[in-house]
């Protein structure tokens, strides 16, 4: 399918051929037939990514303030990489569409449904776009009022009195997330009927804002620096207009509301402080100031103290947009406690379309295909051409503005081609209209004596694609043939930075594809177990970042599993992605504490960092929070120095407002040998202090690993160091040449009863929390 995307990095703006989303759980699968592009803030995003890293860090204080304490922490390399995989992530332009629904994970959708979406990073510019629930609503049917508000909207028709016309048009609906923001400013704005009110700013947001106050019964007063414009919202209900630079507005708001204005609402997009500074002084004694446009917000504080003036800044289209569990989770508000919600303040701008007091049609300047969208870009960044309402068109005809149905095919696989940038072939699949027949043949096949491991990778993010993925690009005899991802633009972008062969949004492609013999799973928590079962059963070899799994049932089917695929001739390989024990830093340090005999005692601090509460890593489902999502790596760390497994373990959470149970640990662990380990995890800290720091003590001896970039031994007289001159190295690159190897050699890097055991112990740290008291493992 085509979709519009932008890279951050250089701002440059592309039409690509993707596959299409997979359909998650509590999402929608939407067939798009039109989009609206949001001219204001898309201009904004790419004049922000055109700008150079100079430019970016000016623009961004507070990002910057991050880098500089990571770069303290961690050093130039890590930094580096670490900004340059964000910057270089492809992003999905445009927030606001309607279509009909192709699948849907939940009863209040059904293919075939007429509905409007909105969200960054779901209502996209493309041809099918996977949207939560919470921002997904149905498109409603046209009410008759009277002929006098019918007379001019195109194509309506009154027969027989009937109380319905038809449904509102697909263009109409893709106006939803603009005129949700308009509809959550002008709640903020409190009108009541009769009241004076001024719009500053009317472009598409303006004069939609407009229409809104007029269905308030409000008295409008509209302001803007085009003629045109203010032409515009007279037609769209404004009593007076003033066009700034050309006349005294302040003057022409005075003889308009002679005592002030009740509210006004600043839809305009500029950094100047100006539409601040001119709302205050339209305003009456204790007057209202909504801004809802991306403005300067430097405070005049005398004007506002002398008149007494409320002012709010209104956020997108309503409660929960910025909510994960609300967005992701399908988590509703209460409806006593937050009557207006982003869902429900689009269902109502659309009911208030349907009810014939706002029109947007009229707000339409040009229409492009998803074909020519790089056209619609090209005029509104350059601005030599008048616009108002861009809508981007989809289908073969370019003409189904009125909601004729076509369902287009979707896109699942993708192939890079080899020396070629652009040239792309893919597999076609109609998915939910005629289903493709899979063979379902199950057999385990012997993969082990393949000399090359011939990759297949599930989950593209940040990790994957700035850690992970330019190692393998790097390793000899190692073939990248495919990754999947949940939004085909990650897989589409790291197929092609990364070299891979293909990429899909359907998983199973590489559980079926029998030239691939290990997969890579960067996925979120949640899903590991179920990819790592999956994986095996169909006779892969499985790498998988940490954790294992999250909950001892997932353990439990995990381990049945793969003792079931174990013969004579075949075992598979996992590895679980605990990295720190390949360091050069840990492997040196282990060597000379070789010929200690006497068991070892093992201190671990890490600074971890604050993490905020409503990041998925703490979703019981998604992460299961950071000692089985991160102390993990610590406990697999103390085994692999003690060469012992924990037997009991005790932890202590710090009890203080502000933070997860999982946040401030105190653990202590009793190794099967005699040895012991302490783990303190801390999210309270400085991030400019180092984040991991190693201690080990026993024969006599210490072993310090600071921050895995410098490593010390002291015996007796005799005191060792290692540095690395290129930053830190928590072993990543160690790890995946053992797993190359091992492949290759048909062992396990890691005996797979110690992933066990790390596995087990952080679910017996967290019951120690609870329980407060020592637990056995």
């Amino acid at each position: 399918m085509k979709q519009v995307i932008q890279n951050y990095k250089t701002g440059e703006l592309q039409l690509v051929e993707v596959p299409v989303p997979a359909l998650k759980k509590g999402f929608v699968l939407v067939q798009n037939i039109a989009s609206l592009i949001s001219a204001g803030t898309e201009k904004y995003m790419i004049g922000m990514a055109k700008k150079s890293l100079l430019g970016k860090a000016r623009a961004r204080p507070d990002l910057v303030k991050q880098v500089i304490a990571k770069l303290k922490s961690e050093g130039i390399i890590e930094t580096y990489k670490a900004v340059m995989a964000r910057l270089d992530a492809p992003v999905p332009l445009g927030y606001s569409c309607a279509g009909e629904v192709l699948e849907s994970s939940t009863e209040e959708f059904k293919r075939g449904d007429r509905v409007a979406c909105a969200g960054s990073g779901y209502a996209s510019h493309a041809e099918v776009v996977c949207v939560p629930v919470n921002l997904c609503v149905h498109i409603p049917r046209r009410h008759v009022i009277s002929y006098s508000l019918l007379v001019n909207r195109e194509k309506a028709q009154i027969t027989n009195n009937q109380s319905t016309i038809n449904y509102i048009t697909f263009e109409e609906g893709a106006f939803v997330a603009l005129g949700g923001i308009a509809l959550e400013a002008v709640r903020l704005a409190r009108p009541e009927l009769g009241e004076r009110i001024a719009v500053i700013g009317l472009g598409l947001l303006g004069q939609i804002t407009v229409q809104l106050l007029r269905a308030n019964g409000c008295h409008v007063f509209g302001i803007d620096i085009d003629e045109e414009k203010t032409r515009m919202a007279k037609e769209s209900g404004c009593e007076g207009v003033a066009i700034s630079g050309k006349t005294d507005v302040v003057a022409a708001g005075r003889q308009f509301a002679p005592q002030g204005f009740d509210a006004v609402i600043i839809m305009a997009a500029t950094r100047s402080n100006e539409p601040l500074e001119l709302a205050a002084e339209l305003a009456r004694e204790r007057g209202r100031i909504i801004a809802g446009g991306l403005v300067g917000l430097e405070i005049p504080r005398k004007i506002f103290f002398e008149k007494e003036l409320e002012f709010a800044v209104s956020r997108a289209w309503g409660a929960g947009i910025f909510d994960l569990k609300y967005v992701e989770k399908n988590i509703d508000y209460p409806y006593a406690y937050a009557r207006w919600t982003a869902k429900r303040n689009m269902e109502e701008f659309l009911n208030q379309i349907a009810l014939g007091n706002v029109d947007v049609k009229r707000l339409i300047s040009h229409r492009f295909r998803i074909e020519d969208a790089m056209r619609a870009y090209e005029m509104i960044l350059k601005g030599k051409e008048r616009y108002m309402g861009v809508v981007i068109e989809y289908g073969e005809s370019g003409k189904r503005r009125d909601g004729e149905r076509e369902i287009g095919r979707k896109t699942v696989m993708g192939r890079m081609g080899e020396g070629e940038e652009e040239k792309e072939s893919y597999k076609l699949l109609v998915k939910g209209y005629s289903e493709k027949k899979r063979a379902t043949n199950q057999q385990i096949t012997n993969n082990i004596a393949q000399p090359t491991p011939c990759i297949g990778v599930i989950g593209a993010g940040l990790f994957a694609t700035g850690t992970i993925l330019p190692i393998l690009k790097k390793m000899k005899d190692v073939r990248l043939k495919t990754v999947a991802t949940a939004t085909g633009i990650k897989g589409q972008h790291a197929a092609r930075k990364f070299e891979i062969e293909n990429f899909t949004t359907d998983y199973k492609e590489i559980l079926n594809d029998k030239d691939i013999n290990l997969v890579f799973i960067m996925t979120r928590h949640g899903s590991h177990a179920k990819f790592v079962i999956e994986a095996l059963k169909a006779g892969k070899h499985v790498f998988v970042e940490k954790p294992l799994c999250i909950n001892q049932s997932q353990l439990k089917e995990i381990v049945s599993t793969y003792q079931s695929l174990i013969t004579n001739n075949h075992s598979p390989i996992v590895m679980v992605g605990f990295n720190r024990r390949f360091s050069p830093f840990s492997t040196w340090l282990k060597e000379k504490f070789r010929t200690i005999s006497e068991p070892l005692s093992i201190h671990i601090t890490c600074n971890a960092g604050y993490v905020p509460p409503d990041h998925w890593v703490h979703d019981p489902v998604d992460g299961a929070g950071r000692i089985i999502g991160e102390v993990c790596h610590f406990v697999d760390l103390i085994q692999f120095f003690t060469d012992s497994n924990p037997v009991e373990v005790y932890a202590q959470s710090l009890d203080a407002e502000g933070y997860r149970p999982s946040d401030n640990v105190a653990i202590t662990m009793k190794m099967a040998n005699g040895a012991i380990g302490q783990i303190l995890y801390i999210a309270s800290g400085a991030k400019r202090y180092p984040r991991e720091r190693v201690e080990i003590f026993g024969g006599g001896a210490v072993g310090v690993i600071d921050n895995f970039r410098r490593a010390e031994f002291i015996s007796g007289s005799t005191r060792k160091t290692k540095r690395s001159l290129l930053g830190l190295d928590r072993g990543h690159k160690g790890e995946l040449e053992a797993l190359i190897k091992g492949i290759k050699e048909g062992k396990n890097p890691v005996p797979f009863d110690s992933y066990i055991a790390t596995t087990l112990t952080t679910f017996r740290i967290e019951e120690s929390i609870r329980c407060r008291k020592a637990v056995r493992l």
